[in-house]
């Protein structure tokens, strides 16, 4: 198990230019398949699944938390929620 607190300060010392493995899969530099793509996310089924059906969708653009958004992510972030409930729908699960 994972303690929420270590995960919140990782979260909170997440540094902006640092690269991260979502990054790494955007780039193609992790090979991935993706369930959908588009060119502002991808996603992707998770590796390690907690659910029947459990995948990612991530922004192409780097965001290290939610915190950190503006006004101008809201599009993106809607977006990606909208990605998120039509993959649950197209895999059966929504």
């Amino acid at each position: 198990l994972f303690s929420m607190s270590s995960e919140v300060e990782k979260a909170q010392h997440a540094h902006p230019t640092k690269d991260t493995i979502f990054g790494k899969i955007v780039r193609g530099e992790i090979p991935t398949e993706f369930i959908y793509e588009d060119e502002q996310c991808v996603a992707f089924h998770d590796v390690n699944p907690q659910a029947p059906t459990h995948f990612l969708v991530i922004p192409r653009k780097p965001i290290v938390q939610l915190s950190a958004c503006t006004k101008a992510d809201e599009a993106l972030l809607g977006h990606l929620m909208y990605v998120a409930q039509k993959g649950l729908i197209s895999l059966g699960a929504g």
